[in-house]
């Protein structure tokens, strides 16, 4: 195709469809079904993603929008120290933990390089104050290495594992500036650089921008009584060069890029912000601001394909709050929960899941208050709207269900009269049929599957269960590995399943995968939960909100296969909740949370979609004259 640059006098391509991609900004085309002359136009925008599984700042980042590396921090209130040592990696989606530092816990860090060889050096520990440490990541696990010669935390960083650059920070001691040092490292260990011209601390730490000898600080505090100042250098290797200044005074600004096309975002002015600026080489110029105000967090990428993770938007309490900004031809609507019609009641503990968003089954639970109001009333959601299914042939809560809305299933539960049970019951799409009792009675289970060819997990009485439905008879099958108890969430097939999460303590995080004849353990989830949203295949699943006993809470996770990555939160803490999956070739795409019990043991009418990151071209139409 042409670019409008070089439009004049040259052909335009006619097609009778818009491209979908691999067209650049500014390309010109003219559709002949819309009779329009078509372009594609730059987009800038930041969008949430998901968040770190433990919400910290003063952390350190690392690597690139799709492979980054968050590590130590703090969160408050006590014991804010705890997450002074964990590692997060991030897929471009959302987070999984990784290999602990080895040194004591700290934060205010300094940090650079990629996911698979980081760096990490400086900061400030609970006992020690500021210390020297420096350790090295090689995208499984930590090691020491050569220390700073000067102690200090809040500092610049830049480059990678084997060429990188330290600058300015504090060592907090009586009497003594904010530093203007700046060493380099060689892979091994930190010989002195050039100084910087305004000895400061604070400024755009909030991880790498550029190289060892082409890199950029800006803002910070500074003496004589550490006032934020605006005062922007850029390093050559050799020497700092003092350069146009920030617009205002600032501190404690995440940072992406280079020295030469750079991205400096969040921080204090004060208060706290959400702006966003860009750098040149040259001059600042605005850039779209984050969708929160943030100071103390972490960055990385590149100035066109930055990201933003952690810190803290107001008093000294961490976030786990993940943002991406984009510049590309391209709109991003990033993953989300989004509020859709409300249950008929406010409910918890139904049967239901198994089905689709636009074909969910939910029947049975508990109506309030507390705990009590058994049920045998049942809902569809089409997509759009829930209408009253046909009633279950019983009373019953934590019964094991699945869908869709025209072939149910249901077995087991406990009924008003104390007692579990194992009946089992047939839905046509109006109305419910007896089938054979499943071998074990018992609530809290999950099943899988469809109505012909169902599995169903472990339950109370029967921790590490496992039956398959033929579509006439239960059949014990071969038990997991773990005992996890009820509340076991479940996504697939019955020759290729996924049990996930669980009641029973140390289990609650563990995966677990079937493949017809036998079970094999898989990555653990990032966060101990059960009786939360589920769903998907063995390749792909969801897990979102649930309980850990205690603690209703709204984290999701992704299954890609390999393992657990965080996404985006529900807008509403819950678990006990039912729904449906729907997958495509590279993930979930789409989930329902109905119903469930949220904090303050109150159940609920709300229910949530989620949907996956979309990514489409930004096109115009271009007014004819």
């Amino acid at each position: 195709m042409t670019t409008y640059r070089k439009i004049h006098g040259r052909s335009i391509q006619a097609v009778t469809t818009d491209p979908s991609d691999s067209v650049a900004e500014g390309q010109i085309w003219y559709n002949t079904t819309s009779d329009t002359f078509k372009t594609v136009l730059l987009t800038e925008a930041w969008a949430s993603s998901g968040s770190l599984g433990s919400g910290r700042y003063a952390l350190g980042g690392a690597g690139t929008q799709t492979a980054a590396l968050g590590f130590a921090g703090y969160s408050a209130p006590p014991p804010g120290y705890a997450q002074g040592q964990k590692t997060e990696e991030y897929n471009g989606t959302g987070w999984a933990a990784g290999g602990n530092l080895t040194g004591t816990a700290r934060y205010y860090v300094g940090g650079c390089g990629t996911q698979t060889a980081g760096l990490t050096f400086g900061g400030n520990a609970p006992s020690v104050n500021r210390i020297a440490l420096t350790e090295e990541y090689n995208g499984t696990s930590w090691s020491e290495s050569g220390d700073l010669s000067t102690a200090r935390r809040s500092m610049g960083s830049a480059g990678t594992q084997t060429a990188a650059a330290a600058f300015g920070g504090d060592i907090n001691a009586p009497g003594v500036a904010p530093q203007d040092k700046t060493e380099e490292y060689d892979g091994t260990s930190w010989t002195n650089g050039g100084d910087l011209n305004t000895p400061r601390g604070g400024g755009s730490n909030g991880g790498p921008i550029g190289t060892q000898d082409a890199t950029l600080y800006a803002g910070g505090f500074s003496t004589p009584s550490n006032n934020r100042v605006a005062n922007v250098e850029e390093y050559n290797g050799t020497s700092w060069t003092t350069v146009t200044a920030l617009p205002a005074n600032r501190s404690n600004s995440g940072v992406a890029g280079t020295q030469t096309d750079g991205l400096v975002f969040g921080g204090d002015l004060p208060p706290s912000t959400n702006t966003a600026l860009k750098y040149d080489g040259t001059s600042w110029t605005s850039a779209p601001n984050l969708g929160a105000a943030v100071r103390t967090h972490a960055g990385g990428g590149t100035a066109s394909a930055g990201l933003s993770f952690g810190g803290s938007s107001g008093p000294s309490t961490g976030t786990g709050n993940t943002e991406e900004f984009t510049s590309s031809a391209n709109v991003i609507t990033a993953a989300a929960w989004a509020t859709i019609a409300n249950f008929p009641d406010s409910r918890a503990y139904s049967g239901g899941s198994g089905g689709t968003p636009t074909s969910t089954l939910v029947f049975g639970g508990y109506t309030g208050p507390g705990l009590g109001g058994f049920v045998n009333s049942g809902a569809e959601f089409d997509g759009s709207s829930w209408t009253a299914a046909g009633a279950y042939s019983i009373d019953v809560v934590g019964v094991a269900g699945l869908g869709p809305v025209t072939a149910g299933l249901g077995t087991g539960g406990y009924r008003d009269t104390a007692t579990n049970v194992n009946s089992s019951y047939e839905y046509d799409g109006s109305s419910w049929t007896t089938g054979n009792n499943s071998n074990v009675a018992g609530q809290g289970a999950k099943m899988a599957g469809i109505q012909t060819a169902a599995s169903m997990g472990n339950r109370s009485g029967d921790t590490d269960g496992h039956e398959q439905y033929d579509g006439t008879n239960w059949t014990a099958a071969a038990n997991t590995p773990d005992a996890k108890g009820a509340g076991s969430m479940m996504a697939g097939t019955q020759t290729a399943l996924l049990m996930y999460g669980g009641e029973a303590s140390g289990e609650r995080n563990k995966t677990e995968e079937w493949n017809g004849s036998s079970w094999t353990s898989g990555s653990n989830m990032n966060l101990d939960r059960r009786q939360g949203s589920h769903g998907g295949t063995q390749t792909y699943a969801i897990a979102g909100g649930g309980d850990s006993n205690p603690g209703i809470f709204g984290n999701t996770e992704l299954w890609d296969g390999t393992s657990w990555a965080s996404s985006v939160s529900m807008g509403t803490a819950r678990f006990y909740q039912v729904g449906g999956t729907s997958v495509g070739p590279s993930g979930v795409t789409s989930n329902i949370a109905a119903t469930g019990r949220t904090p303050g043991s109150t159940h609920s009418n709300n229910c949530e979609e989620f949907s996956s990151e979309t990514i489409a071209l930004n096109v115009k139409t271009l007014t004819q004259s």
